[in-house]
């Protein structure tokens, strides 16, 4: 993988944590995906193992949770 994933639902505590996870480490090193509106992408965010949202997704693969804005059990409906 070449860019880290950062999911989330769109959210307060998500869109938040997007700015800072951006702000971080730039907008050209990750790829931002709003399960919420792109809900095909659930079942890899699963794969990847998030639990819940939001969360970044590293280059390496690890599975990073932050704070907690909702489980992908509520995502999905």
């Amino acid at each position: 993988m070449s860019k880290s994933i950062f999911y989330h639902a769109g959210c307060p505590v998500c869109v938040s944590a997007e700015h800072e996870i951006i702000n971080l480490i730039g907008a050209d090193n990750v790829e931002v995906v709003h399960l919420g509106e792109v809900r095909n992408r659930i079942e890899e965010a699963e794969r990847a193992g998030v639990n819940s949202v939001p969360a970044l997704v590293t280059t390496t693969g690890n599975v990073l949770h932050i704070n907690f804005g909702a489980s992908l059990a509520d995502v999905k409906g």
